[in-house]
């Protein structure tokens, strides 16, 4: 219950619904035992009026005593059904309360482990599968909400009403009661030694399904690879794979689970046996009436039910609270980055000071004793073979990552300082892998405005040079396009990236080769609408080709994370390095 323990804190706060629901619990068990002293008080009358009947045998009273009789069992037969309504209605009430209270606290877990999720740093989810992360807010989820609504439900209900029974067994006979209720410890025991197998193997289920979900999701994310590569066959063999493992580990949970529920069975069944003898000891020696075996018995088969439950109220707890476990590794991790307080308007002036990083994960150094210095309006620009660090360098000016060593400041002011948020509404940043989400071309667009403005939205998408695409489509703006824009071209999901960022209005623009995917022209119109847009605003582009930055007030050209070169176009084709030699390169390439 350690993990559980995690979820107190919504039960104070739903605790003025699960108090009445606890009472319905109480309410509804005291009707459940009161038909076991009916029987009693039945089967008595049915001795006593079977040995006068016979006394009376051939006398006119006869007659009376056969329609007293019959009127009493049809008097104890109402009262029955009464108790098994008014303990219906309560056992109704019961369930409204405490169930609603499960799907309420469901509720507010999702949001918060979701809201989690958006608090964490960018590092968070290169380190998890997003398979995994689904799979712990969706199933993992489901599990603890068992046992925050049935499990609580059936553990309360079978306490108050074991509780109950076992009162009124002692109440009738001590000596009958402590027979009957032997097998209890060796029910107690049996279910201590079978919790821990039951919570070991829940953790693997639970395990097996996130990798079984993140194998899912990584096969639908890249269908088009696969179906391309013609690897169907492959995947369904993987994928069965991956299932058969998950059967088999969901089989070993459930093999103890078959020999549990009926073990337990057999044990209450067997006090039955106990009772029925014992019982008969009883009535021979006139402590009891036979009237009060029929009543131990039901007593016994009542015990059943809390005897089933609490080995099916076990398994839910157990499994939920290795759900719980997986859930909390992710709430108590907390993020690496940390905002700053300060909230100023940025001019776009940009100094990088002796910036060093190295990834985590894999170890490998990104960026090795950068120094940029950007003025407020410049454009800078970034050049270099692939893994020469200027995507990470992008990341880093995003904050997305905290560097290892070195400063970035805004206006002087070290990033580390500034507001996150403040700081990236303030930046219009374009990825290198443009992601479009499954909406309408407008809604993407203007996925970073608090509203559509739909003439802001056609704007943007003229700068972006996508206009005319947009248009040509039935439902112009308002086409919905497939999962990640399956449904667009390669340029026309990058030129729907830049009229995102442009949309905003930044301050700061950061283009990270989001013009590979286009032809010449467009890309020319695109830069001459940045041109205009951008006066007077810092704007940064990381390019493999030089066309794309060759007008820029000052390149740098990246190797291994270092800079090797800067200047501007003309200086750097003088100095005759690695941008004049990548500059001569290009130009064959365009000729030929």
């Amino acid at each position: 219950m350690k993990e559980l323990s995690y979820l107190n804190k919504y039960f104070y706060k739903y605790k003025w619904r699960l108090i009445p629901g606890v009472i319905f619990v109480i309410i509804s068990n005291y009707f459940g035992i009161l038909p076991a002293k009916v029987i009693r008080e039945a089967f008595d009358l049915v001795k006593e009026n079977i040995d006068l009947y016979r006394l009376y045998d051939g006398f006119d009273q006869q007659n009376l005593i056969y329609q007293v009789f019959g009127s009493s069992l049809l008097f104890f037969g109402i009262i029955v059904l009464v108790l098994a309504l008014l303990r219906g209605i309560f056992l109704f009430l019961m369930r409204q309360s405490i169930i609603l209270i499960s799907r309420h606290i469901e509720y507010d877990l999702k949001n918060e482990i979701y809201n989690h999720y958006q608090e964490l740093d960018f590092s968070f989810f290169r380190k998890n599968n997003t398979g995994d992360l689904m799979n712990r807010a969706t199933e993992d989820v489901n599990q603890v909400r068992n046992y925050l609504g049935p499990a609580i439900m059936y553990a309360i209900n079978t306490v108050t009403l074991s509780v109950m029974i076992i009162y009124a067994m002692y109440d009738v006979n001590p000596t009958l009661a402590t027979y009957a209720l032997l097998p209890i410890p060796i029910i107690s025991l049996i279910i201590l030694m079978v919790n821990r197998i039951i919570n070991k193997r829940s953790t693997r289920i639970q395990a097996q399904l996130s990798k079984l979900s993140s194998f899912v999701q990584e096969t639908f994310s890249g269908i088009r690879v696969i179906k391309t590569y013609v690897r169907e066959e492959q995947k369904m063999a993987e994928f069965a794979r991956e299932s058969n493992i998950y059967r088999n580990t969901s089989l070993d949970l459930v093999k103890v689970q078959a020999i549990f529920f009926p073990l337990i069975i057999f044990l209450v069944g067997f006090s039955t046996i106990i009772t029925v003898y014992i019982g008969g000891i009883e009535v021979d020696k006139g402590t009891i009436t036979a009237g009060n075996i029929a009543e131990f018995i039901m007593y016994v088969n009542q015990l059943t039910f809390p005897a089933m439950a609490l080995a099916w109220v076990t398994s839910l707890i157990q499994r939920a609270a290795a759900s719980q476990k997986r859930i909390n590794e992710f709430l108590n991790t907390k993020p690496e980055i940390i905002s700053g307080r300060v909230s100023e308007r940025l001019t776009g002036a940009i100094q990088i000071e002796n910036l060093s990083f190295t990834y985590p994960e894999t170890g490998i150094q990104a960026l090795d004793n950068i120094n940029i210095n950007i003025k407020a309006g410049q454009t800078l620009a970034v050049i270099g073979k692939t893994g020469s660090g200027k995507s990470t360098l992008a990341n880093l000016l995003l904050r997305m990552y905290d560097a290892d060593k070195g400063t970035i400041k805004y206006d002087g002011n070290n990033i580390k300082d500034l507001n996150i948020k403040e700081l990236r509404h303030q930046i219009g940043f374009v990825p290198q892998q443009v992601f479009l989400f499954s909406d309408t071309i407008a809604n993407n667009i203007a996925f970073g405005l608090d509203n559509t403005d739909i003439e802001k939205i056609e704007s943007a998408a003229q700068d972006a040079a996508v206009y005319e695409n947009i248009a040509a489509f039935e439902n112009g703006f308002q086409t919905h396009i497939g999962e990640r824009g399956l449904t667009l071209s390669g340029g026309q999901k990058q030129r729907l990236s830049i009229a995102r960022a442009l949309i905003k209005d930044p301050q700061l623009l950061i283009f990270d080769d989001c013009l590979s995917a286009v032809d010449t022209k467009t890309e020319e119109e695109i830069l001459h609408n940045l041109g205009r847009i951008m006066r007077s605003k810092t704007s940064i582009f990381i390019a493999h080709r030089i066309s794309t930055i060759k007008n820029a007030d000052h390149i740098i050209v990246l190797d291994n994370g270092k800079v090797i070169e800067e200047g501007n176009h003309t200086s750097l084709l003088a100095a005759k390095g690695e941008y004049a030699e990548l500059y001569e390169k290009q130009l064959l390439q365009s000729v030929e």
